[in-house]
């Protein structure tokens, strides 16, 4: 592959192969209808407006579809955008598939996969060792393949399981410092907290929400299959309710989304875990992108600001 689409300066002009990963219709002040394109390839993804869209465009431009496209790049709102000049599908004799545009993790699956293993097998406590282990096993794949959110942090094939395995290592980290922490509880919590997002999204590519994630979303989903996995492994101990409120109290607060305020220590320490490394993962993205000396793009999901590089980072 060429220069990533993500790798260019304002200014730039850029001819490049992508992937569709989502088109949205609007309606301009004119009256006239426009799509919204978010465009992908391995380095991340760029927003273009279609203007004067026609009615087989929002057809021929649809997710999951790889175009040809012609423009530059122009810096719109704290973020960089893609003006296009010429577009047009993928043709018959131009060899691509759509894994050629994906962004992946880091780490192999297999890798991450012996880690979090690891991590089980170290757990003491027979219970929630498990309702882990049987629950990991229900849903491996998807694990080893889903992204942790459809934006924001770890937005990327295998994006969860990177971000389990970050996690555990910081888990691991902070709990040889405070040893009164129970680590079967934290790394059960860490490996548990957003498995529901195999069912609440739809896959690796052009993720959206399923039915299940749009009504129940994936702390009430693996609340549910705690339960179940408990009760066929005929489990019935104070440790299923633990397990559950480390799921539903991950997000800290009700306005984030938790059902339940954290009231276990291992809880609290589960949120900072989580939003620690959700941040780092944001500006981490972010920051690559910014040369020594610039701003980044503001970042929607850090009060939508924008982070300095300081010219002595190498």
């Amino acid at each position: 592959m060429s220069k990533g689409v993500m790798h260019f300066d304002v200014g730039e002009q850029v001819e490049l192969y992508l992937l569709i990963k989502s088109s949205t219709k609007g309606v301009a002040s004119n009256g006239k209808p426009f799509l919204t394109l978010i465009l992908q390839d391995q380095s991340g993804e760029i927003e273009a407006k279609l203007w004067d869209a026609k009615q087989e465009d929002e057809q021929t431009y649809s997710a999951q579809g790889i175009v040809k496209i012609a423009g530059d790049i122009h810096h719109y709102r704290g973020r960089n955008q893609l003006k296009i000049k010429n577009i047009r599908p993928l043709q018959d004799h131009e060899s691509f598939d759509v894994s050629d545009f994906l962004e992946t993790a880091p780490l192999k699956k297999d890798e991450m996969m012996d880690t979090i293993t690891q991590y089980i097998f170290e757990m003491k406590n027979p219970n929630i060792q498990r309702i882990t282990r049987n629950l990991v096993k229900e849903h491996q794949q998807a694990l080893l393949e889903y992204p942790a959110a459809t934006k924001n942090h770890h937005e990327f094939v295998s994006g969860l399981a990177y971000h389990v395995v970050s996690m555990l290592k910081l888990a691991k980290s902070i709990a040889a410092l405070y040893p009164s922490l129970d680590t079967d509880l934290l790394y059960a919590g860490v490996i548990l907290h957003d498995l529901g997002k195999v069912t609440e999204l739809s896959g690796p590519i052009s993720t959206t929400y399923t039915v299940e994630g749009n009504l129940l979303g994936h702390i009430s989903i693996m609340v549910n299959e705690i339960a179940q996995a408990a009760k066929e492994l005929d489990i019935d101990s104070e440790e299923v309710v633990i397990l559950q409120h480390l799921i539903l109290s991950h997000h800290g607060k009700a306005e984030w989304g938790s059902p339940k305020p954290p009231m276990i220590k291992e809880a609290e320490i589960l949120h900072y875990i989580d939003n620690l490394d959700a941040k780092m993962n944001m500006l981490d993205r972010a920051l690559e992108r910014v040369k020594p000396g610039e701003f980044s793009e503001r970042v929607f999901a850090l009060e939508n600001r924008s982070f300095y590089k300081p010219v002595f980072h190498k």
